[in-house]
């Protein structure tokens, strides 16, 4: 093991308070771990750095020598090694529907700690951009198959169905997973969280309309080629004039989690990455109970909010 700065910060402590424990102390260190890194430096250099008595400690002519080098030296060293964030940014993929309670208290908790700002990047692909280099860390719901990416589990999201206003689905209490099986499914299929392989082979939905994001997912719902099935978080967040939010009962839950690469990660990722998971536990919550949509003034304003 070679010489490392906490080795040389406790000689410089030390040889200015002359003193284990005074040193120990303020480096917020046990005293025995101080003697072991001291001890560890003079078999590094060869040399014996200091002289112990039961009362004080005193400097070799060779602890002299290095004590007054780096009284010069480690303050420019630290200087040096402290980072200049100035500029950074840490990119958040998404595809669609940020998550803004949990995902907006992260950013402020990251750059309260960090002084780097998070951007938010919409990708319309299955790891909004993390795979291309668009993002360092990336919001994803539903399965990750990808190699060479770390998967973060944030929560659970319960899911909701997706209807046209003028659909006779639309003023149901609640549709069952299992109704789904004979009603025609519009389906995202690059970044959507509801595939058609979720139900049995012999008894699942058809699939109406195939599209490759959110956005066309939601017109073709609007337009009445069939329902979707999202993830009940959108329904607070995504107002169709057009679209009503209906309870689903008995649907598996659909994973909410982030996604960095396993090598070659932003130095900040996994700091966020924590941050993330403390913001999510404090805000994801579970619905107690199904309830009759709310509507507003005009058809399918007035989603399902739960808390």
């Amino acid at each position: 093991m070679g010489i490392e700065l906490h080795h040389l910060r406790g000689f410089l402590l030390l040889a200015e308070e002359r003193h284990f424990t005074r040193a120990a102390e303020k480096l917020c260190l046990s005293q025995p771990s101080l003697s072991r890194n001291i001890r560890r430096l003079e078999e590094q250099m060869g040399v014996r750095l200091l002289t112990r008595t039961t009362r004080h400690v005193d400097l070799t002519p060779a602890g002299t020598r290095l004590y007054e080098q780096l009284a010069a030296i480690l303050p420019r060293l630290e200087e040096a090694l402290r980072p200049d964030r100035s500029g950074e940014v840490l990119r958040l993929g998404f595809t669609w529907g940020f998550p803004a309670q949990w995902a907006h208290a992260a950013m402020g908790a990251f750059y309260r700690e960090t002084a780097v700002r998070v951007d938010p990047v919409r990708r319309d692909e299955a790891l909004a951009g993390l795979d291309h280099g668009d993002a360092d860390v990336a919001i994803v719901r539903g399965p990750v198959t990808a190699n060479g990416v770390r998967v973060v589990v944030l929560g659970e999201e319960q899911r909701i169905v997706a209807v046209a206003a003028d659909s006779p689905i639309s003023t149901r209490d609640h549709v069952t997973w299992t109704d789904l099986s004979g009603l025609p499914l519009v389906v995202n299929s690059v970044s959507g969280t509801t595939q058609l392989d979720e139900w049995p082979a012999d008894n699942r939905p058809v699939a109406a309309a195939t599209c490759t994001n959110f956005d066309e997912w939601l017109e073709a719902v609007a337009a009445g080629r069939g329902v979707g099935v999202v993830p009940e978080s959108i329904a607070h967040s995504h107002m169709h004039p057009t679209v009503v939010f209906v309870p689903l009962i008995g649907a598996p839950p659909s994973l909410l989690q982030l996604v960095l690469p396993r090598q070659g990660a932003h130095p900040l990722a996994a700091t966020f990455v924590t941050l993330a998971q403390k913001a999510a536990a404090a805000h994801l919550k579970r619905p107690e109970a199904p309830a009759k949509p709310k509507r507003g003034g005009r058809p399918g304003t007035g989603p399902v909010q739960r808390d």
